[in-house]
Protein backbone atom coordinates (compact mmCIF):
# COMPACT_ATOMS: atom_id res chain seq x y z
CA UNK A 1 0.00 0.00 0.00
CA UNK A 2 1.30 3.72 -0.64
CA UNK A 3 -0.47 6.18 1.54
CA UNK A 4 0.88 9.78 0.18
CA UNK A 5 -0.70 11.05 2.69
CA UNK A 6 -0.89 11.95 5.54
CA UNK A 7 2.85 11.17 5.78
CA UNK A 8 5.45 12.61 8.51
CA UNK A 9 5.90 16.16 6.51
CA UNK A 10 1.86 16.72 6.66
CA UNK A 11 -1.31 15.24 8.15
CA UNK A 12 -3.57 16.12 5.42
CA UNK A 13 -4.42 18.52 2.38
CA UNK A 14 -7.34 20.01 3.72
CA UNK A 15 -9.95 18.81 2.66
CA UNK A 16 -8.50 15.42 1.84
CA UNK A 17 -7.40 13.53 4.99
CA UNK A 18 -6.10 10.59 3.54
CA UNK A 19 -5.30 8.81 0.35
CA UNK A 20 -4.31 5.55 0.01
CA UNK A 21 -3.40 3.26 -3.03
CA UNK A 22 -4.30 -0.16 -2.59
CA UNK A 23 -2.23 -2.50 -3.96
CA UNK A 24 -1.88 -4.15 -7.09
CA UNK A 25 -1.67 -7.26 -4.95
CA UNK A 26 -1.90 -10.55 -6.09
CA UNK A 27 -4.16 -13.04 -3.50
CA UNK A 28 -4.33 -16.75 -3.78
CA UNK A 29 -6.97 -18.48 -3.16
CA UNK A 30 -8.67 -17.98 0.47
CA UNK A 31 -5.44 -15.20 1.16
CA UNK A 32 -7.30 -12.32 0.68
CA UNK A 33 -7.72 -9.96 3.68
CA UNK A 34 -10.17 -6.71 4.24
CA UNK A 35 -11.37 -4.29 6.95
CA UNK A 36 -14.01 -6.05 9.37
CA UNK A 37 -16.49 -4.16 11.27
CA UNK A 38 -15.51 -0.86 12.00
CA UNK A 39 -16.55 2.86 12.68
CA UNK A 40 -16.65 6.23 11.25
CA UNK A 41 -18.23 9.65 12.18
CA UNK A 42 -17.48 13.18 11.07
CA UNK A 43 -16.13 12.23 7.41
CA UNK A 44 -16.59 10.98 4.28
CA UNK A 45 -14.43 7.51 2.70
CA UNK A 46 -14.73 7.21 -1.26
CA UNK A 47 -13.41 3.94 -3.10
CA UNK A 48 -12.86 3.60 -6.40
CA UNK A 49 -11.88 0.00 -7.43
CA UNK A 50 -9.76 -0.82 -10.35
CA UNK A 51 -9.55 -4.58 -10.16
CA UNK A 52 -10.50 -7.31 -7.78
CA UNK A 53 -14.30 -7.67 -5.86
CA UNK A 54 -15.16 -6.08 -2.63
CA UNK A 55 -17.87 -6.37 -0.24
CA UNK A 56 -19.77 -3.56 1.71
CA UNK A 57 -21.78 -4.04 4.68
CA UNK A 58 -23.16 -1.52 7.56
CA UNK A 59 -25.09 -1.20 10.56
CA UNK A 60 -27.72 0.54 8.96
CA UNK A 61 -29.08 -2.33 6.85
CA UNK A 62 -26.82 -1.29 3.75
CA UNK A 63 -25.19 -3.72 1.73
CA UNK A 64 -23.49 -3.76 -2.12
CA UNK A 65 -20.61 -5.19 -3.40
CA UNK A 66 -17.65 -3.22 -5.96
CA UNK A 67 -16.14 -4.52 -9.04
CA UNK A 68 -13.54 -2.69 -11.10
CA UNK A 69 -14.52 0.99 -11.97
CA UNK A 70 -17.05 0.97 -9.66
CA UNK A 71 -17.10 3.59 -7.01
CA UNK A 72 -18.42 4.16 -3.16
CA UNK A 73 -18.81 7.46 -1.56
CA UNK A 74 -19.78 6.76 1.92
CA UNK A 75 -21.07 9.69 3.95
CA UNK A 76 -20.84 8.73 7.53
CA UNK A 77 -21.89 12.05 8.98
CA UNK A 78 -23.30 11.04 12.57
CA UNK A 79 -22.22 7.51 12.71
CA UNK A 80 -22.00 4.03 11.26
CA UNK A 81 -20.24 0.43 11.61
CA UNK A 82 -18.99 -0.54 8.48
CA UNK A 83 -16.97 -3.47 6.79
CA UNK A 84 -15.44 -3.53 3.89
CA UNK A 85 -14.42 -7.13 2.64
CA UNK A 86 -13.30 -9.12 -0.46
CA UNK A 87 -16.63 -10.54 -1.75
CA UNK A 88 -16.95 -14.41 -1.60
CA UNK A 89 -16.40 -15.07 -4.71
CA UNK A 90 -12.88 -13.03 -4.85
CA UNK A 91 -12.00 -15.02 -1.33
CA UNK A 92 -12.21 -18.33 -2.79
CA UNK A 93 -10.74 -18.08 -6.15
CA UNK A 94 -8.02 -15.41 -5.51
CA UNK A 95 -6.51 -12.66 -7.78
CA UNK A 96 -5.57 -8.91 -8.35
CA UNK A 97 -6.91 -6.59 -5.62
CA UNK A 98 -6.19 -3.40 -6.61
CA UNK A 99 -8.11 0.18 -5.72
CA UNK A 100 -7.81 3.87 -3.76
CA UNK A 101 -9.36 4.90 -0.72
CA UNK A 102 -10.07 8.96 0.34
CA UNK A 103 -11.33 10.25 3.63
CA UNK A 104 -12.77 13.58 2.73
CA UNK A 105 -13.08 16.18 5.93
CA UNK A 106 -16.62 17.31 6.58
CA UNK A 107 -17.68 21.04 7.79
CA UNK A 108 -18.86 20.70 11.20
CA UNK A 109 -22.12 22.14 10.23
CA UNK A 110 -22.69 18.40 8.67
CA UNK A 111 -20.64 16.20 10.85
CA UNK A 112 -23.57 14.88 12.38
CA UNK A 113 -25.67 14.68 8.89
CA UNK A 114 -27.55 11.51 8.49
CA UNK A 115 -25.12 8.65 7.06
CA UNK A 116 -25.69 8.11 3.38
CA UNK A 117 -24.17 5.75 0.84
CA UNK A 118 -23.53 6.32 -3.06
CA UNK A 119 -22.67 2.89 -5.02
CA UNK A 120 -22.08 4.14 -8.85
CA UNK A 121 -21.32 1.00 -11.11
CA UNK A 122 -18.51 1.43 -13.71
CA UNK A 123 -21.61 1.85 -16.56
CA UNK A 124 -23.44 5.18 -15.01
CA UNK A 125 -19.49 7.16 -14.25
CA UNK A 126 -19.11 9.72 -16.85
CA UNK A 127 -16.05 9.10 -19.07
CA UNK A 128 -14.57 11.92 -21.01
CA UNK A 129 -11.86 11.54 -24.30
CA UNK A 130 -9.79 13.74 -26.48
CA UNK A 131 -10.71 13.51 -29.78
CA UNK A 132 -8.07 11.78 -30.70
CA UNK A 133 -8.12 8.96 -28.06
CA UNK A 134 -4.64 9.95 -26.51
CA UNK A 135 -6.72 11.39 -23.32
CA UNK A 136 -9.28 9.27 -20.96
CA UNK A 137 -10.70 11.12 -17.86
CA UNK A 138 -12.90 8.50 -15.89
CA UNK A 139 -14.99 11.32 -14.11
CA UNK A 140 -15.80 10.40 -10.78
CA UNK A 141 -16.32 13.70 -9.09
CA UNK A 142 -15.87 17.43 -10.31
CA UNK A 143 -15.59 17.79 -13.77
CA UNK A 144 -13.21 17.48 -17.00
CA UNK A 145 -13.64 18.19 -20.89
CA UNK A 146 -17.07 19.80 -20.42
CA UNK A 147 -18.17 16.04 -19.20
CA UNK A 148 -19.57 16.41 -15.44
CA UNK A 149 -19.53 13.85 -12.48
CA UNK A 150 -23.13 12.22 -11.57
CA UNK A 151 -22.29 12.06 -7.91
CA UNK A 152 -23.20 14.55 -4.97
CA UNK A 153 -20.93 15.64 -3.06
CA UNK A 154 -21.35 17.79 0.28
CA UNK A 155 -18.44 20.31 -0.38
CA UNK A 156 -17.16 20.41 -3.84
CA UNK A 157 -14.72 17.62 -4.87
CA UNK A 158 -12.73 16.87 -8.01
CA UNK A 159 -11.38 13.33 -8.40
CA UNK A 160 -10.24 12.44 -11.85
CA UNK A 161 -8.77 9.13 -13.10
CA UNK A 162 -6.71 10.32 -16.12
CA UNK A 163 -4.86 7.94 -18.70
CA UNK A 164 -2.99 9.35 -20.97
CA UNK A 165 -1.43 7.69 -24.49
CA UNK A 166 1.14 10.54 -25.54
CA UNK A 167 -1.20 12.95 -24.54
CA UNK A 168 -2.00 16.59 -22.98
CA UNK A 169 -5.03 17.97 -20.89
CA UNK A 170 -5.19 21.34 -19.80
CA UNK A 171 -7.65 20.78 -16.38
CA UNK A 172 -9.73 23.94 -14.89
CA UNK A 173 -9.22 24.31 -11.33
CA UNK A 174 -10.91 26.90 -9.54
CA UNK A 175 -7.94 28.88 -7.57
CA UNK A 176 -9.53 28.89 -4.55
CA UNK A 177 -9.09 24.82 -4.31
CA UNK A 178 -6.68 23.03 -2.88
CA UNK A 179 -5.05 20.82 -5.68
CA UNK A 180 -2.57 17.62 -6.24
CA UNK A 181 -1.74 14.82 -8.70
CA UNK A 182 -0.71 11.41 -7.87
CA UNK A 183 1.00 9.57 -10.34
CA UNK A 184 0.48 6.02 -10.51
CA UNK A 185 1.44 4.67 -13.92
CA UNK A 186 4.16 5.59 -16.26
CA UNK A 187 5.80 9.16 -16.58
CA UNK A 188 3.90 12.29 -17.09
CA UNK A 189 4.47 15.57 -17.11
CA UNK A 190 2.58 18.29 -14.38
CA UNK A 191 3.17 22.32 -15.12
CA UNK A 192 6.56 21.46 -16.91
CA UNK A 193 7.44 19.26 -13.83
CA UNK A 194 8.73 15.28 -14.49
CA UNK A 195 6.59 13.13 -12.19
CA UNK A 196 7.71 9.22 -12.55
CA UNK A 197 5.12 6.26 -11.00
CA UNK A 198 4.21 7.12 -7.49
CA UNK A 199 4.75 10.50 -7.24
CA UNK A 200 2.48 13.00 -5.54
CA UNK A 201 2.41 16.53 -6.77
CA UNK A 202 0.52 19.57 -4.31
CA UNK A 203 -0.45 22.42 -7.01
CA UNK A 204 0.52 26.02 -6.50
CA UNK A 205 -1.59 28.54 -6.80
CA UNK A 206 -3.61 28.76 -10.27
CA UNK A 207 -6.81 28.10 -12.09
CA UNK A 208 -5.36 25.40 -14.08
CA UNK A 209 -2.75 22.23 -14.87
CA UNK A 210 -1.17 21.15 -17.46
CA UNK A 211 -0.55 17.53 -17.34
CA UNK A 212 1.17 15.38 -20.65
CA UNK A 213 3.11 12.48 -20.67
CA UNK A 214 2.13 8.59 -21.24
CA UNK A 215 0.83 7.06 -18.22
CA UNK A 216 -2.13 7.73 -15.54
CA UNK A 217 -3.09 9.76 -12.42
CA UNK A 218 -5.50 10.78 -9.61
CA UNK A 219 -6.25 14.59 -9.87
CA UNK A 220 -7.72 15.85 -6.59
CA UNK A 221 -9.35 18.85 -5.73
CA UNK A 222 -11.18 20.79 -3.21
CA UNK A 223 -12.18 23.76 -0.83
CA UNK A 224 -10.31 24.28 2.50
CA UNK A 225 -12.67 23.74 5.45
CA UNK A 226 -10.29 26.00 7.82
CA UNK A 227 -11.54 24.43 10.94
CA UNK A 228 -9.93 22.68 13.94
CA UNK A 229 -9.58 19.10 13.55
CA UNK A 230 -9.83 16.50 16.57
CA UNK A 231 -8.81 13.10 15.17
CA UNK A 232 -8.95 9.78 16.66
CA UNK A 233 -8.72 6.79 13.96
CA UNK A 234 -12.40 6.60 12.32
CA UNK A 235 -13.38 9.46 14.18
CA UNK A 236 -12.93 13.00 12.72
CA UNK A 237 -14.87 15.64 14.50
CA UNK A 238 -13.65 19.70 15.62
CA UNK A 239 -13.09 19.49 19.47
CA UNK A 240 -11.72 16.88 21.32
CA UNK A 241 -14.80 16.45 23.59
CA UNK A 242 -16.65 15.69 20.44
CA UNK A 243 -14.56 13.01 19.77
CA UNK A 244 -14.88 11.51 23.16
CA UNK A 245 -18.34 11.88 22.54
CA UNK A 246 -18.20 9.32 19.74
CA UNK A 247 -16.53 6.94 21.65
CA UNK A 248 -18.86 7.27 23.78
CA UNK A 249 -21.61 6.92 21.64
CA UNK A 250 -20.13 4.11 19.67
CA UNK A 251 -19.59 2.16 23.06
CA UNK A 252 -23.53 1.92 24.02
CA UNK A 253 -24.04 1.06 20.32
CA UNK A 254 -26.02 4.59 19.01
CA UNK A 255 -24.25 3.38 15.84
CA UNK A 256 -26.76 0.89 14.96
CA UNK A 257 -29.85 2.65 15.58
Amino acid sequence: MRRPIPNPEMDQIDPFLLLDHLGPIEWGPREAIGAPDHPHRGFETVTYLLAGENEHKDSKGNHGRLRPGDVQWMTAGSGVVHSEMPSPKFFEKGGTMHGFQIWVNLPAKDKMMAPRYQDIPASDIPVAESEDGSVKVVVVAGESMGIDAIIDTVIPITYLDVTFKDGELKQDLASELNAMVYVFEGTLNIGGEKVEDGGFVILSDGDAVELSGTGRCLVLAGPAIDEPIARYGPFVMNTQEEIMQAISDYQKGRFIR
